[in-house]
């Protein structure tokens, strides 16, 4: 089985910073791309950063030039520095993983359980 956890979430002051790290773990061949989701209360999910195997990036307009998103293949990890952070950028935040176990000849999606970030003074 495959296994994404996060961690790293936590209260912030708007402009402050944080650093989401979630870590896929278990019966692993390889990985695609990995990348952040949130969902705030009473909206709808929407993609943060995602980033692939080679390094290319993608960002939602809202979070460019504040969030970075980077991975270390070597520890199947996937990080997202937060900076400037504002108030809407209070979420639920999980990582997600295109990832081909070592027992199947497909890449499947998982997801982590999720770690909530508030931004409030």
């Amino acid at each position: 089985q495959v296994q994404l956890v996060e961690s790293g979430g936590g209260l912030v002051q708007p402009g402050g910073s944080l650093r989401l790290s979630c870590a896929a773990s278990g019966s692993i061949f390889s990985i695609n791309a990995m990348g952040w989701y949130r969902q705030a209360p009473g909206k709808q999910r929407e993609l943060v950063a995602t980033i692939t195997s080679g390094g290319s990036t993608l960002y939602a307009d809202s979070v460019k030039g504040r969030f970075t998103v980077s991975r270390d293949n070597a520890k199947n990890t996937v990080y997202l520095q937060m900076n400037s952070l504002k108030p809407e950028d209070t979420a639920v935040y999980r990582c997600n993983a295109v990832v081909r176990p070592s027992s199947s000849s497909w890449y499947n999606d998982y997801r982590g359980q999720g770690t909530q970030v508030t931004v409030s003074s």
